[in-house]
């Protein structure tokens, strides 16, 4: 009787074995049959900017070429406020199905440091980015320095004298003048903007001295001759203003730059992840997306989601170690 009880016994565990590993079998089919199905319906891309503006022009557009990859609408939803943070905060908190996801700029490893949020890269799953946008010293035609070393010259026998228009009170161009005045061993007076288009045009109207803004910002004042760039904030020169030299190259360890990207709540699928990340690599790297982004003085500039997520850190720890030693007024 023991021999049958047993063998009984055996049996029953081999049979919850089978079934087991068939269980197994099933989910794994069910998972990849889910992956292959997606997406199904439209995706809703959250923009944390107004209509209009650079990061939803970028949006749309990516938007578009990433439809044709998918074979779903993607409807792109305009959330503003709080410096982006109320869009950024509406991704965050979204269901991690696949079906949301939002962009993204610099700003998004700023806001914790600056004490707006306490959003962070880490809080999301980084799909990739799209853009990056050097920062530009920016001065009338008609200033009477030629070079980015006779302005810092200047700046040195009028400290406190140069007035720079910035986008905003911790807007990355905000951060990038003063980053270049710490460096330069100078100190300009700051006068905040509502974004840096009305910079732009009080520099144009000699309100100001000088900007830090993007090349894309200052493009249509340079090509009328009302502008001159004296360098750019970039690792490397820029493609489309290839005379102009980097701060590093004449002897100012300083880079910042503005760029844009694309996140998902976190938690969502990596199958899910892979399919959308392909569609973006697609958009970013396709002819009109590049168009786009060198008639706007950017650069098209595509980072998988690993390299993404490594970049969002590493600035992250730039900004948060940077930005409490300034004086941000």
């Amino acid at each position: 009787m023991k021999k049958i009880a047993w063998g009984l016994i055996g049996l029953s565990i081999a049979f919850l074995v089978g079934c087991s590993s068939q269980g197994g079998q099933a989910g794994g089919q069910s998972g990849q049959a889910e992956a292959k199905k997606y997406p199904e319906k439209e995706i809703t891309l959250v923009v944390p900017y107004a209509p209009g503006g650079a990061s939803d022009s970028t949006a749309r557009i990516i938007a578009k070429n990433m439809e044709e990859k998918l074979k779903v609408p993607i409807v792109t939803v305009n959330k503003t406020g709080g410096t982006g943070g109320v869009g950024m905060t509406f991704v965050q908190s979204s269901p991690n199905d696949g079906y949301t996801f939002g962009y993204v700029p610099v700003e998004m490893t700023m806001h914790k440091a600056l004490g707006l949020s306490e959003l962070e890269p880490s809080k999301f799953d980084l799909l990739g980015q799209a853009t990056m946008i050097p920062a530009a010293i920016t001065v009338p035609a008609d200033a009477p320095y030629n070079t980015i070393e006779e302005f810092v010259e200047y700046a040195k026998q009028n400290q406190g004298k140069i007035k720079v228009g910035n986008s905003g009170v911790g807007s990355i161009w905000h951060i990038a003048s003063t980053a270049f005045a710490n460096k330069a061993g100078v100190q300009f007076t700051d006068i905040p903007f509502d974004g840096a288009a009305p910079a732009v045009t009080a520099l144009m109207g000699n309100h100001v001295d000088a900007v830090a803004v993007s090349l894309g910002e200052v493009k249509s004042g340079v090509e009328a001759k009302k502008l001159k760039v004296l360098a750019v904030m970039s690792a490397e020169r820029d493609k489309n203003f290839p005379d102009i030299p980097t701060l590093k190259e004449k002897g100012f360890d300083v880079e910042v730059v503005g760029w844009g990207g694309f996140v998902l709540p976190k938690g969502t699928s990596d199958d899910f992840k892979k399919v959308l990340a392909d569609a973006l690599k697609e958009a970013v790297e396709s002819d009109d997306f590049k168009k786009f982004a060198n008639e706007r003085g950017m650069s098209a500039v595509y980072k998988s989601p690993e390299d993404f997520t490594t970049f969002a850190e590493q600035q992250f720890k730039f900004f948060s170690d940077f930005i409490p030693t300034l004086d941000l007024k």
